[in-house]
């Protein structure tokens, strides 16, 4: 089988990173188009990249017959009207979060690739990917811990760029631990409630940074997460499971831990997400690409979550934001999944 021709929309820093990507380190697959709204930098991207062109509008790349599968790396706005180009085209698309940027149209776009029949969506969450979560996913599913019972996270960030609001940390940030919570415990977040401590004096004026959310699940077990986006330290994101037989901890880039004479201990830390999960990156867009070439003899053309998980993610988020306004533990408004998918995919 030839190489999958793929075409990358949006080649901002996520996108650009994924060209490089697909070109350098993915098998089986080639960026074959880009676009962006800025023509300038798609051209240039197309530049050096062998047999790419820059398509200029976004809906005629989806479309281009040279296209078989779509990476997007667009705006949140935009997501809605090009994942429906997408189905509309049978082109597979990864989608990096989120899925779109409201509730009712994402589950729109969930009801859309039901009546297809066909998986065609897949969202980047790529934590499922990074090997120190798949190996505590397995450590659950064998039951390593027994019952899993609460679960504490830490997503720090050293800086935001600039207009990044309050409601963003929940809708930008927060949102993987929404997935991650989803994929560790295997089941839906029934309420959340964030708290709002005293903010950073050091971080940028108006937002309300860090935040403590609390999500309750389908079962009643609990979780916490503390979100700080402008530690002006480093990159930290921790998880630890505490289960009826023990407890486990992933996140503490413990690659090297010293002591030394000076009385320091410790390690180095991580100064972004791209160092921490450039690994889970590359495995996602790697199997990706390997079931997207599987997908004509199976009808599946993802690995990894779906628009259900967007769906699921958008919704969770839409009732962070709205106790992020009252404090106030927000009930999460969801439909039934067998009501979109008949009890199937």
């Amino acid at each position: 089988m030839s190489d999958l021709r793929i075409a990358v929309l949006g080649v901002g820093m996520m996108g650009a990173d994924h060209v490089a990507r697909i070109t350098s380190r993915i098998a089986g697959a080639r960026v074959a188009v880009v676009n962006d709204y800025l023509a300038e930098k798609a051209e240039q991207v197309a530049a050096v990249v062998p047999g790419c062109r820059a398509i200029g509008d976004p809906l005629d790349a989806i479309a281009d017959p040279d296209v078989d599968a779509v990476v997007l790396a667009t705006p949140g706005p935009t997501h809605e009207k090009q994942l429906l180009a997408c189905l509309e085209h049978g082109k597979p698309v990864m989608c990096e979060k989120p899925l779109t940027t409201d509730v009712e149209t994402s589950l729109e776009i969930v009801k859309r690739e039901a009546e297809l029949g066909r998986t065609l969506i897949q969202v980047g969450f790529m934590r499922r990917f990074d090997h120190e979560y798949a190996e505590l996913k397995a450590l659950l599913d064998a039951g390593g811990l027994g019952q899993p019972l609460v679960m504490h996270c830490a997503h720090r960030n050293p800086t935001v760029p600039p207009g990044f609001d309050s409601s963003m940390i929940v809708k930008d940030s927060l949102v993987h631990e929404v997935d991650v919570t989803r994929f560790l415990l295997d089941e839906e977040i029934a309420s959340v409630q964030v708290l709002c401590p005293t903010p950073n004096p050091g971080g940028p004026p108006g937002l309300q940074d860090p935040q403590i959310a609390i999500f309750r699940t389908a079962s009643g077990k609990h979780v916490d997460v503390e979100v700080f986006v402008a530690t002006g330290v480093a990159y930290e994101v921790r998880t630890e499971v505490v289960g009826e037989k023990g407890s486990a901890m992933i996140g503490l880039d413990v690659g090297l831990v010293r002591k030394t004479v000076q009385g320091t201990w410790g390690g180095q830390s991580t100064p972004s997400f791209r160092e921490r999960f450039g690994q889970a990156y590359d495995s996602e867009i790697q199997r990706w690409v390997d079931a997207v070439r599987r997908g004509a003899d199976t009808g599946v053309y993802i690995d990894g979550p779906g628009a259900w998980d967007g769906y699921a993610a958008a919704a969770v988020c839409e009732a962070g934001v709205t106790s992020l306004m009252s404090g106030r533990p927000v009930d999460v408004q969801m439909v039934d999944r067998a009501s979109v998918w008949g009890g199937g995919l």
